[in-house]
């Protein structure tokens, strides 16, 4: 293992450029170098390939969004796109891949290693929708953009007498809902793996209205449905008036919190740590406070983790 490229894919994360950091410069130390690929896969199938230095990724830890930039590349998922980013990384003499995104990126890396060369994975992706490890990056930014965000509806809604429903990201994973919900004291959270009863949102606001409450926020992830739906089924059923407010991608940028920019710097050293090992085809994560490192093909299982406890909790707290 002489050089090693880096590329960010799929949806950018608050805490990819402190993962980028981590690999070119353990990398560096340990003797590597080091070629970043701009624009994940796509722009790997372009040769848009350039060496990278210490100085490369320096002032970068605390920027949001990612520096290598990032892109869906659906020429990839052919095979004759595969085969040229097969040939493209042999190309520029890469000998092994580190690839920083969700699932769908872990996917394109996985099949590089079934083709023989070396990848690793970084969890970054604000959904928390990776199975295997506790947190992804990102992950923590956009929960706490989430929390600020009810914050400052929760005023306006006091002002009105009214209730919001806020919509969060997360696809079929209700992680971002139920953590900021949690945090931020909504009165409902509705999350996709479970089933959720608009007699009981309803009870919920008119139980709060009775006894003089004058805001009521109710977190949405987009898995679960259309939040304009909900907000009508509560007016005609209760009376009560109701406002949409969809974040929407304000929840992937900002500035990374120290927690995620600690767990992104951890996983960088990892995954360079298992390319000179002369491991491929392996996904890192964290477990507890553990670093861990699965295969990737059990990285990309669907995700049916919830966190019950938490649910229940959030519900007995928003009574």
């Amino acid at each position: 293992m002489k050089r090693i490229g880096i590329l960010t894919s799929g949806g950018d994360a608050p805490g990819m450029n402190a993962a980028v950091r981590a690999v070119v410069r353990v990398a560096i130390f340990k003797g590597l170098k080091v070629s970043g690929i701009r624009r994940g896969y796509q722009g790997l199938l372009e040769g848009d390939i350039f060496d990278m230095d210490v100085s490369s990724v320096g002032d970068i830890i605390h920027r949001g969004g990612t520096i290598l930039q990032s892109a869906r590349c659906l020429e990839f998922v052919e095979d004759e796109g595969f085969q040229k980013g097969l040939d493209m990384l042999k190309m520029f003499n890469i000998d092994g891949l580190v690839v920083c995104g969700g699932d769908g990126s872990y996917k394109g890396a996985y099949r590089l290693w079934q083709n023989g060369f070396p990848t690793i994975g970084i969890p970054g992706t604000i959904d928390n929708d990776l199975a295997y490890t506790d947190y992804t990056i990102g992950f923590d930014t956009a929960i706490n953009t989430v929390v600020n965000a009810i914050g400052n509806l929760r005023d306006t809604s006091s002002s009105h007498g009214r209730a919001n429903i806020v919509e969060v990201m997360g696809r079929h994973c209700g992680d971002i809902a139920l953590h900021a919900g949690l945090a931020g004291g909504a009165e409902s959270i509705l999350i996709p793996e479970i089933e959720f009863d608009i007699d009981e949102v309803c009870r919920k606001l008119i139980q709060g209205r009775n006894r003089g409450k004058l805001h009521n926020i109710i977190l949405l992830a987009e898995g679960v449905g259309k939040p304009y739906e909900v907000s009508k089924a509560i007016e005609d059923k209760i009376g009560m008036e109701t406002r949409v407010s969809i974040i929407g991608h304000l929840q992937r940028g900002g500035i990374p919190t120290a927690f995620d920019r600690i767990i992104a710097s951890r996983f960088g050293n990892k995954a360079v740590e298992l390319l000179i090992e002369g491991k491929g085809g392996r996904a890192v994560g964290i477990d507890g406070d553990d670093i861990i490192d699965v295969p990737l093909e059990e990285a990309t299982k669907p995700n049916d983790r919830l966190n019950k406890e938490m649910y229940e909790l959030a519900q007995m707290l928003s009574i």
